[in-house]
């Protein structure tokens, strides 16, 4: 999936706010200048405007798109933007009142002297706290990894552009398509790390979100790797001064100073992620009170029945390859993972996973947990700190990750998640890992708010019925 977006709702979440702050002090100072202080505090149709001016904001946010690259466009262009944003919440303000007929309760003077007073507040508001992200940027450890592609005769002019003084990525590395004896150079402070013989190669090794490919007189080549990183599950930019391309599911953007041709596996836009993200939020605090119930009710068994904690953690891998720590009610016995090499033979999956049918390893009430999947529960932490989604596809362990080929990282693509296509289309009725890999993929590349619901529904309906469960 495409991760310009993928922290869209965060990233603009301060500006939202910032901008309600404002105009919520304008409304104030339009009202003092023309009733003076109320003694009694507002009146209730004015209290209902306060609630109104939040409203109204979010949706103009959602709806308009003025924080397109907002950290990056000057003094100008954030002068229109303000402009525009005041202006969309007045018009929606003055359309809310007609709508409930509350038109004439309110003062023309106080909305329309509120308009002015409002951008200029925006404007310094915007322009002080991007000073204040500008800065953090620079000693920030961003998360988009960037991978540089390019001939020896561009590599330099290429680093050169991306080098932008408020970039939300990190270009982490660059390969020198046709010159084998720069890998291990350094230009412009960027290691060189690869050629084209092994540029799959470090990506499968290392954690790469995104590609930038600039490769004069390699357009054939250029497109075939772009199909390559999109089926990999990253993110693709080639540059568009100089190629043209036929594949699948692209755009046309702006990456630093480019304009670019990007393709991914899914584009998604802030405010799809702002939902989605929101409906983790709320799942996951639902799930964790869920949670403190069944360790009240299991944590006791479970201790009685097999000495040791209470709760199972293993690192697992997530988005692109990042390393996380999962929870899980423990449900084996403490050598469970010395035993599953003594196992292997009976693993009835086809592929890198592990299932067996009557594990030796499991302990008494970790049948039930598991095929209630109440073992799952503690889950809902990863989900709250973001490392997993309600929805996702399975993360795998690191033994399998390292397993897997070039095709298998598209399941990579977005966080993992509790339940996904694959727990829904038979959970572990499903022994063929291609199949999963398949459905993974279909998640990803279909991925709607509706689709994460249906497959939440499906979910407890499987569940309930215990079928094909672990």
């Amino acid at each position: 999936m495409n991760q310009n977006f993928l922290k869209g709702w965060t990233k603009h979440l301060d500006f939202t706010i910032i901008d309600i702050l404002c105009l919520e002090i304008a409304f104030f100072i339009s009202y003092l200048i023309r009733n003076g202080f109320p003694k009694g505090g507002l009146t209730d149709q004015y209290q209902n405007m306060v609630w109104a001016i939040v409203f109204v904001s979010i949706l103009v946010v959602f709806f308009m798109n003025s924080y397109e690259n907002i950290i990056g466009r000057g003094y100008v262009a954030e002068i229109k933007q303000s402009l525009f944003h005041a202006g969309a919440v007045t018009v929606g303000l003055i359309v809310w009142m007609f709508i409930f007929k509350e038109s004439s309760s309110y003062s023309r003077i106080i909305v329309m002297a509120m308009y002015p007073a409002s951008v200029c507040m925006m404007i310094v508001a915007r322009l002080f706290w991007k000073r204040i992200i500008r800065i953090r940027i620079r000693g920030k450890k961003v998360l988009r990894k960037v991978l540089i592609i390019s001939t020896d005769g561009r590599i330099e002019d290429t680093i050169e552009g991306l080098l932008q003084p408020y970039r939300d990525y990190q270009l982490t590395a660059c390969a020198v398509y046709d010159k084998p004896d720069k890998v291990g150079q350094v230009i412009k402070y960027v290691p060189v790390v690869a050629d084209k013989d092994n540029i799959i190669k470090y990506i499968q090794d290392n954690i790469i979100d995104e590609v930038f490919i600039d490769l004069p007189g390699y357009e054939k080549e250029a497109e075939r790797l772009m199909s390559i990183f999109v089926s990999m599950g990253l993110v693709a930019h080639v540059n568009l001064a100089r190629f043209t391309t036929n594949v699948e599911n692209k755009k046309i953007q702006r990456f630093a100073g480019y304009m670019v041709l990007s393709s991914s596996m899914k584009f998604a836009t802030p405010r799809q992620l702002f939902f989605k993200r929101t409906l983790d939020i709320l799942g996951a605090l639902v799930g964790l009170l869920i949670t403190g119930i069944a360790f009240l009710i299991f944590a006791p068994i479970i201790k009685k029945q097999s000495p040791g904690p209470v709760f199972f953690s293993q690192e697992r891998v997530g988005r692109n390859g990042r390393r996380f720590r999962i929870y899980k009610f423990r449900t084996m016995y403490p050598d469970a993972e010395e035993r599953k090499k003594e196992l292997m033979a009976q693993n009835k999956m086809s592929g890198f996973m592990f299932k067996m049918d009557n594990d030796p390893r499991i302990i008494p009430i970790g049948h039930f947990l598991r095929k209630s999947s109440i073992d799952e529960l503690p889950q809902f932490l990863n989900v709250l700190k973001g490392e997993m989604s309600l929805v996702g596809t399975r993360p795998p362990t690191v033994d399998e990750y390292e397993q897997y080929e070039v095709r298998h990282r598209k399941r990579l693509a977005m966080r993992p998640g509790l339940t996904g296509m694959w727990q829904v289309s038979g959970r572990s009725d499903i022994v063929d890992f291609e199949k999963v890999v398949e459905l993974d993929a279909q998640y990803i590349t279909e991925w709607t708010l509706g689709l994460d619901l249906k497959i939440i529904w499906r979910t407890v309906l499987i569940v309930l019925g215990q079928k094909g469960a672990v």
